[in-house]
């Protein structure tokens, strides 16, 4: 099917929404009655136009999720990049993906509130803490653009979790569970209603477990990946009058683990050289007509020996091999949210939504997971006799450091919600309006030191000695280390107000209509600045340059005639880092809306037709010097839908949607390649860089057979294609050479499978009610093959998971459960980390083996 013949299809299902044809009366499931709140009302999850997947506690569990990053293996429309780390994810809906310095494209509230805001030089925050999977009431994925009810606008969806409140019983329950890789999880809840109108509710969850990927070199943690958090949550309800309720949730997270790392698997054997080994000339690399960079040959060929001594001791797709000796990424988040509701009438009810959290970051790894040495051949045995670095002496790639005294991100995040819901007398109009003021601001400067191709002990504390960077001296090139120092502040005022009602004409026929006005600025402001090592014989390792980075300074955001600011000589100004000072603002304003047609033949069927503009606001990474800013993302999306109930003997329930999006000015990642002695490393940049179609299918169904078996089953088809790709003109006065995008024209965008399929089924076994209930379950996903970059895709995998429970052994409250997770121990890639182009290297990370383990709870109280 075209694209024009499938945006007429959705665009004539807009218009013909009420022909739809009548169908028998059929009824839903216990599942169909869960009660959502995707419209920012509470309402049956069957009545509602939008595109939802909803998890209960008990799936959560069975399922064993317990980090944001987990939900996205059972939700099929849902994809993770979980580059950094599972703590430092980031979520993707229907191949809207989030890169490094972008806006979320996905939400993902904690009791209607956004997560709390940071922006270091990796990517990280906006989501919410480990461990707050812990005590819910569900969690719902909400798929398309909300760009009318909620806090930012999100192109993807939002994530909603939805803690237990507070209720009036005492009661509560204490969970253990031990696994492989020694895992040993503590999870408790005690409900206490201390008056009939105020009541309180606590949680707790720890949670420890070692890493699933064995560090082989012999140098720092024995594995990585590992988890190590513990969660606290304390809720108080107080029913001030029958009418006024104030609800408070105050929660803290706190994550100290090893951090990442990834497989190196490939490398570029045929890196240009950057000299002749026999005259001393400079090569020229025919990929950038410019002088090769010194730095991707030798890290190509250090990769390359890496790779050998993986496969010569063996080593699997879990083994890797990284040189830091201290790495780690702690993470602590703390949030107070308020929620006062007034039924002010029988038809209106005032709802005001306040909170304050705080994220901070502080870490460090080595970013390509290496243990490199200068390799031994004759080209670098050339250059050793020029003066260059010895054969065998080690280095890394880019090693991420934390400087003593700060963070290498920190920020805060206050939100002021109102929202006015109301219907009419006669209540055919539903409604929502309201205002929504966010302000983040950083909690000092969110700096970090990173060693750049040196021999680093300790890039934050300056300990370093030369290797890969050839720094000229005199008429010699000597060996040399860079130390970038990022140094920087943003603040973010995201503001809007919004409007949304339902009028239904008949008991079978409505219409929505709403809309947002939002208004977004960021302000940033850096002191980036970078050392220049040399190694002098007779002397070692001293700094020779200390001067800003890169950086350049505008007029305005965009204006041609920048200017470096590297020409300050930070060692002879006495570190004054202010000279280095860059602020660039980068603001917008847009419109959003939703029309929104619904059919009710039946009480137990709805179909719905809705066209919505999205947008996404634009971003600022001081990190790609001459390329700074990013301007938003517009889209139009078009959806038809059905949600089926059925009764009898077999209940259950049918939903299917069918998407179709049309995006600009899409904001993609693409390799930076650097001018020959630059002193950059590369890396990766955030563009606007063309037009992209998105279209798909989604069915989400369930069955009850005899309340004996439970069948579910989701699958999403996704077809996404980069119509257009404009490459952003570089700054004559970049240090960059090249931009690279990662795409093609004509193929897929990034981290976009185009089949994921979950099925899950649950056997109720006949026991006497006096023993309790045992239940056997198994869930089976299929995730297709999919693009990473340019060049480059991962290979599709299944997972199968398999869980037991007896719950309330003999009426004891004491329930006993057996979890294992990907049974058949497959090992699969799950991201990429995009150094090829950069560096001469592939490294890819991977998914969870093999996961076991047994629970045990005691629930007590009512």
């Amino acid at each position: 099917m075209t694209d024009r013949i499938w945006k007429t299809a959705l665009g004539a299902g807009v218009a013909m929404s009420s022909l739809a044809v009548s169908m028998p009366a059929m009824a839903q499931d216990a599942g169909g009655d869960i009660v959502v709140t995707a419209r920012r009302t509470e309402e049956r999850l069957q009545d509602v136009p939008i595109s939802i997947t909803v998890f209960n506690q008990d799936q959560l569990q069975k399922r064993n999720v317990a980090v944001a990053s987990d939900l996205a293996v059972y939700t099929p429309s849902l994809q993770v990049n979980t580059r950094f780390g599972p703590e430092k994810a980031t979520f993707a809906i229907r191949g809207f993906n989030q890169d490094a310095a972008s806006a979320p494209t996905v939400g993902v509230y904690f009791a209607d509130v956004v997560g709390v805001r940071a922006q270091g030089g990796t990517a990280g925050g906006n989501t919410v803490g480990a461990g707050a999977f812990t005590d819910l009431q569900n969690v719902q994925v909400l798929k398309g653009p909300q760009g009318t009810l909620f806090g930012r606008n999100t192109t993807g969806g939002a994530v909603l979790i939805v803690p237990t409140k507070p209720t009036d019983n005492l009661e509560g329950y204490v969970e253990g569970t031990y696994g492989n890789f020694d895992q040993k999880r503590v999870q408790a809840a005690l409900n206490i209603p201390l008056a009939d109108t105020f009541k309180v509710r606590f949680a707790v969850d720890r949670n420890k477990r070692d890493g699933y990927v064995r560090n082989r070199s012999g140098i720092g943690p024995k594995d990585y990946n590992d988890v190590n958090y513990g969660y606290y949550r304390l809720s108080v309800l107080a029913e001030l009058t029958p009418e006024l309720e104030n609800y408070t949730v105050a929660s803290y997270s706190r994550s100290r683990t090893n951090g990442y790392a990834n497989k190196i698997e490939q490398c570029a054997a045929d890196a240009a050289a950057p000299f002749n080994p026999v005259t001393g000339a400079p090569n020229i690399d025919p990929a950038t007509g410019q002088a090769a960079a010194s730095s991707r040959y030798y890290i190509a060929q250090a990769a390359c020996d890496q790779i050998a001594r993986q496969n010569a001791r063996g080593d699997g797709a879990l083994d890797v091999e990284v040189s830091n000796p201290n790495p780690g990424v702690a993470i602590d988040i703390w949030q107070v949210i308020n929620t006062t509701t007034w039924q002010a009438s029988d038809t209106l009810t005032i709802k005001n939504i306040a909170s304050y959290g705080e994220y901070r970051e502080r870490s460090a790894f080595n970013l390509e997971s290496d243990n490199f040495f200068i390799s031994d051949n004759p080209i670098t045995r050339a250059y050793a006799l020029r003066g260059g670095p010895r054969p065998g002496t080690p280095f890394k790639a880019i090693q991420l450091a934390n400087q003593p005294g700060y963070d290498a991100a920190a920020g805060s995040t206050t939100t002021e919600e109102l929202q006015v819901q109301g219907r009419s007398a006669d209540g055919k109009l539903n409604f929502v309006i309201g205002g929504y003021l966010e302000f983040s601001r950083p909690l000092g400067y969110n700096q970090q030191r990173t060693g750049i191709f040196g021999n680093c002990a300790d890039p934050g504390t300056l300990q370093c000695a030369g290797a890969v960077q050839l720094v000229p001296i005199g008429p010699a090139l000597l060996p040399g280390a860079i130390v970038s120092e990022s140094r920087t502040k943003y603040s973010f005022d995201n503001h809007g107000v919004f409007a949304q009602g339902t009028y239904n004409f008949t008991d079978k026929f409505g219409v929505t209509l709403g809309g947002r006005w939002t208004f977004d600025k960021i302000v940033g402001y850096a002191e980036n600045n970078r050392y220049v090592f040399g190694t002098l014989p007779g002397i070692g390792t001293i700094p020779l340059q200390r001067v800003c980075n890169d950086n350049l300074n505008h007029p305005a955001p965009g204006a041609p005639n920048a200017t470096p600011t590297n020409t300050v000589n930070l060692l002879t100004n006495g570190g004054n880092t202010g000279a280095c000072g860059t602020t660039i603002v980068n603001k917008s304003n847009k419109p959003t809306w939703l029309i929104d047609f619904d059919f009710k033949p039946t009480p137990d069927t709805l179909i719905y037709a809705k066209y919505a503009r999205g947008y996404r606001q634009g971003a600022i990474n001081f990190t790609n010097p001459g390329i700074e800013t990013v301007a938003p993302e517009k889209l139009e999306a078009y959806e038809i839908g059905a949600k089926l109930s059925f009764r009898g003997s077999v209940p259950g329930y049918l939903n299917v949607a069918a998407f179709y999006n049309d995006f600009s000015n899409q904001q993609i990642f693409g390799s930076l390649v650097p001018k020959a002695n630059s002193g950059l490393s590369g890396g990766a940049a955030l563009i606007n860089a063309g037009k992209s179609t998105l279209k798909g299918i989604e069915a989400d169904a369930g069955v009850t057979a005899f309340n004996v078996l439970r069948l579910g089953a989701s699958y999403t088809y996704l077809d996404t294609k980069l119509k257009e790709i404009t490459v952003p003109a570089l700054d004559p006065a970049s240090p960059f050479a090249q931009i690279i995008p990662l795409g093609n024209v004509g193929g897929p965008l990034t981290y976009s499978p185009k089949h994921r399929l979950t099925v899950s089924g649950d056997i109720m076994v006949p026991v006497d009610d006096s023993l309790g209930e045992v239940t056997l379950g198994a869930v089976f996903t299929y995730t297709s093959s999919q693009a990473v970059s340019q060049n480059v895709s991962i290979a599709g995998y299944s997972l199968l998971n398999l869980n037991a429970a007896w719950n309330n052994i003999g009426g004891s409250g004491i329930d006993l459960a057996a979890f294992a997770t990907n049974i058949t121990d497959k090992r699969y890639r799950s991201n990429y980390g995009n150094g090829f182009e950069s560096f001469g290297l592939r490294d890819f990370s991977y998914g969870q083996p093999r996961m076991y383990g047994l629970r045990v709870r005691y629930n007590f109280g009512s």
